[in-house]
């Protein structure tokens, strides 16, 4: 297949997805499959946990429609791969559609709203520490992560991350305003179509480089161990990923592709699995 032709077909995909879409550890067992409540203020975040040990956050994929029920359709189910060894926290992102998390659309600081919802449910359930495996738009959450609490992330996993690819600019802020947007203001009325096109603009067009939410220079300061795994699609520019990988100072990276054929998944999982094993703390 020509280049052009597999750019048209990557772009068209990725838009149609996007639219579609106090303990030191906190080691005791969680509930399985109940969803619960953390709220403060205006924002309410819908949870689960399952398994039991050290905290491990997931972070769905879908976009600005990442919730919890997207988890099992992720290139694997990371709740089944790892609730025997971790205590896995997930949640529905704020505002996102389907799921049952709501907030403010924070227009000034979309990224770190984001990230106060990340370190406020782990407030609320007295974790101090965990480790975090997020898909697609878990990637710039997990680098905002490490930038505003670079104490409390012990080791991380972007897969298939989304970043910023210059020939296609716009890819992410018009997957919003095609899919999430209109949807949001159906089912919230006080938010209009001109404060989605302000939130996304923050979030996607102004200054827009890299992974979105740090600069080259943080990543190479960065002293978190990153595993990550390059994808590429329009939304996941596999330049992006790798130069991520080569830049972080305790990076590794998977072998690529990694979701295709579906017999190498259960090779970058296992890799995932021992990756997270020598940066446990409990491990040490």
């Amino acid at each position: 297949m020509d280049k052009t032709r597999r750019k048209v077909l990557t772009t068209g995909a990725a838009a149609t997805a996007i639219a579609a879409m106090p303990q030191l550890f906190g080691q005791q067992s969680a509930q399985s499959g109940a969803t619960r409540f953390y709220e403060k203020g205006a924002v309410r975040i819908a949870y689960q946990e399952t398994g039991s040990g050290f905290p491990l956050l997931l972070i769905p994929g879908g976009g600005l429609n990442s919730r919890m029920s997207g988890l099992p359709n992720m290139p694997f189910n990371p709740i089944e791969e790892f609730k025997g060894e971790y205590r896995c926290i997930y949640a529905d992102l704020r505002n996102s559609i389907g799921g049952e998390s709501t907030g403010p659309l924070e227009v000034d600081r979309p990224w770190d709203a984001y990230a106060d919802d990340q370190l406020g449910l782990m407030d609320h359930l007295g974790i101090d520490k965990f480790m975090v495996l997020g898909f697609c738009i878990g990637g710039p959450f997990i680098w905002n992560l490490m930038k505003r609490a670079p104490g409390r992330v012990v080791a991380a996993v972007p897969a298939q991350p989304v970043g910023f690819r210059p020939e296609m600019p716009t890819v992410m802020y018009d997957g919003g305003m095609m899919g999430w947007g209109p949807e949001l203001v159906k089912r919230r009325p006080e938010i209009t179509m001109a404060t989605v096109d302000k939130f996304l603009t923050k979030m996607f067009r102004a200054d827009a480089d890299f992974v979105f939410t740090v600069t080259r220079d943080f990543v190479r300061s960065c002293q978190t161990p990153v595993l990550v795994l390059p994808d590429d699609v329009a939304p996941h520019p596999y330049a992006v990923a790798m130069e991520s990988a080569l830049l972080a100072p305790k990076s590794e990276v998977s072998i690529f592709p990694w979701k295709e054929p579906k017999e190498r998944i259960p090779l970058a999982v296992r890799q995932i699995r021992s990756f997270l094993r020598a940066h446990r703390p409990d491990q040490a």
